[in-house]
């Protein structure tokens, strides 16, 4: 049985302070959900990303090819288990949305079924799978423990970027339909490539 493609959660942040090993760093990891199904506003997507979200770093998100991250809900379950087990949250405590730094989480498509290319239509909107995510110290402290690069690298639970092809709008709980592209190099393999190389 096959999960439903649909946008769960819209996530945003504006650039913020923090401190992690004792240097302050500016960041927009730390996304919050501006658009869900209970409040399913809708929200404008532009060629750099969506609106009311900052990102401080563009080597690592942002840009024309980078403008959008998003994250399978289906990996939430597996998050909560190792923050729980690492004491970095408690048993049983829900992940807020966006707390993988994802703008869109969704479902309905995982990293091996996922390929550069691929292209995410949305009723307003279309966007396009460009690459993985590769996991930083800023990610680490965000989950709040040492060894949460190690397990997204070891697990490949590591979400996508998008471009935008057709700019527009986006709401919580609409659907989504894949258009496959080439389909010559999934997510999941291209992950795995980089974490060798590292």
């Amino acid at each position: 049985m096959s999960i439903a493609r649909q946008l769960l959660s819209i996530n945003t942040a504006t650039v913020q302070a923090m401190t992690i090993q004792d240097r302050r760093i500016m960041t927009g990891i730390g996304k919050r959900a501006v658009s869900s199904p209970a409040d399913p506003r809708r929200i404008a997507v532009r060629p750099l990303g969506l609106e009311g979200d900052e990102q401080s770093d563009l080597t690592v998100h942002g840009g024309l090819s980078k403008a959008v991250y998003a994250y399978p809900h289906e990996h939430y379950a597996f998050w909560q288990t190792v923050r729980s087990q690492a004491k970095a949250q408690e048993w049983g405590e829900p992940l807020p949305y966006g707390m993988l730094g994802e703008n869109l989480t969704i479902t309905g498509l995982l990293e091996s079924n996922a390929y550069v290319g691929d292209v995410l239509k949305f009723p307003d909107c279309t966007l396009a799978i460009s690459e993985p995510r590769r996991p930083c110290y800023k990610f680490e402290a965000v989950m709040g423990f040492k060894q949460a690069v190690k397990m997204m690298a070891q697990s490949g639970y590591c979400g996508f970027y998008l471009a935008v092809r057709e700019p527009g709008t986006l709401a919580a709980g609409e659907s989504f339909e894949l258009i496959p592209g080439q389909r010559e190099v999934s997510i999941a393999e291209l992950f795995r490539a980089k974490m060798r190389r590292d």
